[in-house]
């Protein structure tokens, strides 16, 4: 098996979709090429950055046009700049 280990300080998010049509709430289905990409995703992995503030599994909050897609044993990965990230996503409780 093979994976891919970002190099200096990159992190690499995963941007596979669940398969499917998607549908509008009127039930126009929506082509592939009108979909907006998203701005969170998992991180696959991270590379050599001192202290991050994230953890391989987490879902995060990044810039919309940043990073280079890849496609990678069958799933499409995004490899973006550590600082590119915005926020991360946590569950909280309901107050």
């Amino acid at each position: 098996m093979k994976e891919l280990q970002p190099l200096n300080e990159q992190v690499i998010l995963d941007l596979t979709e669940e398969k499917g049509e998607q549908r509008t709430a009127t039930g126009l289905i929506i082509p592939e090429s009108a979909k907006e990409k998203p701005q969170t995703s998992k991180v696959v992995a991270i590379g050599t950055i001192e202290n991050p503030a994230i953890v391989v599994g987490d879902t995060v909050l990044f810039k919309k046009y940043t990073g280079t897609e890849v496609e990678f044993e069958g799933r499409k990965l995004l490899v973006i700049p550590y600082e590119d990230l915005l926020a991360k996503v946590v569950e909280t409780e309901e107050i």
